[in-house]
């Protein structure tokens, strides 16, 4: 089947439209995305604003119109902390549902954590034994780690990229001192859940998803997307530490000129590096190998594996 899916995340909204089979492997056939920064569409009590939704909703017509065009037999449609958080989510997704007749399921964090670890196991397989995810997104951080494909341990905090940039990062470059106060902070946030990480025992391997944490390993000299999925991409926290200094002293726009980093995401790299590099230090994690899937692939294998269930 040919099955469209529309991720509506703080940073991006994504439409990718895939040929997926139970038991094979979803091949892409289309992508179209926008960085809306839903994120940053809000009003004083955070809910989003009326600008925000028209975006969202437009962008969907387009994404509707893209699936057809491309044949798409069904389309699944889900979005993240951005929706999730505001106080008027609700009010936001009825109007998308009343105005394109798409309906956004709302993700918890959990349920984010537990897709993106399921796209991990299914890409790397048993042999990588006991796994431990890392996946910094704008609104947030998953962690998750299990030696199933449901994993023993599935978190979510409120460390996104975009959400401590927003909130505590914004100086261009920011002032030595307001990195020093996020680092402390992001350090105590993960400190908070260590316990409960370490209780699913010790990972045989350590991996990292998104698009902030493939973008540091590109700067770090990982290969870049022309290569192809199946190239060795790690990010090593030697490099992760080198690259807080770095892009501590950069513009937002000199970081966009560094290989994979794009204008709009150019003002969040750094905070990606300060959580990549407290996770890793309190986590024990050497180096991240890093996985091409994550939470859309992660949908697309659930529904995968409820038309074979039924």
């Amino acid at each position: 089947m040919r099955l469209g899916v529309i991720d509506v995340g703080s940073n991006t909204v994504h439409l990718l439209v895939v040929d997926a089979h139970v038991g094979a492997h979803p091949l892409p056939a289309s992508s179209h995305k926008i960085e809306l920064r839903l994120a940053e569409y809000v009003d004083a009590d955070g809910s989003i604003a009326r600008s925000g939704a028209d975006a969202l909703v437009e962008f969907t017509r387009e994404c509707l119109t893209i699936a057809e065009d491309q044949q798409a037999d069904d389309l699944l449609a889900f979005a993240t902390s951005a929706i999730r958080e505001a106080p008027n989510g609700e009010a936001v997704l009825a109007r998308v549902r009343a105005e394109t007749g798409v309906e956004l399921q709302v993700l918890s964090g959990e349920d984010e954590s537990k897709l993106t670890f399921l796209a991990v196991r299914r890409w790397f397989g048993w042999s990588s034994g006991r796994l431990l995810v890392m996946d910094i997104g704008g609104g947030s951080l998953e962690l998750a780690a299990g030696i199933d494909e449901v994993p023993d341990v599935a978190l979510s905090l409120p460390l996104g990229a975009g959400r401590l940039t927003r909130s505590a990062l914004p100086g261009d470059p920011p002032k030595p001192a307001q990195i020093k106060s996020v680092r402390k902070q992001v350090r105590a946030e993960v400190a908070w859940v260590l316990g409960a990480v370490n209780q699913a025992g010790m990972p045989d391997r350590f991996v990292g998803t998104s698009k902030t944490l493939r973008s540091l390993a590109r700067i770090a000299g990982a290969a870049g997307s022309t290569v192809g999925p199946y190239a060795v991409r790690t990010l090593t926290r030697k490099n992760v530490s080198v690259l807080v200094s770095r892009l501590g002293e950069m513009t937002a726009a000199e970081r966009s000129q560094l290989p994979a980093v794009s204008v709009g995401r150019a003002p969040q790299m750094l905070a990606g590096a300060i959580i990549a590099e407290a996770a890793m230090d309190l986590l024990g994690i050497e180096r991240l190998d890093i996985c091409p899937w994550a939470l859309r692939e992660g949908v697309i294998l659930r529904r995968l594996d409820w038309i074979s269930a039924g």
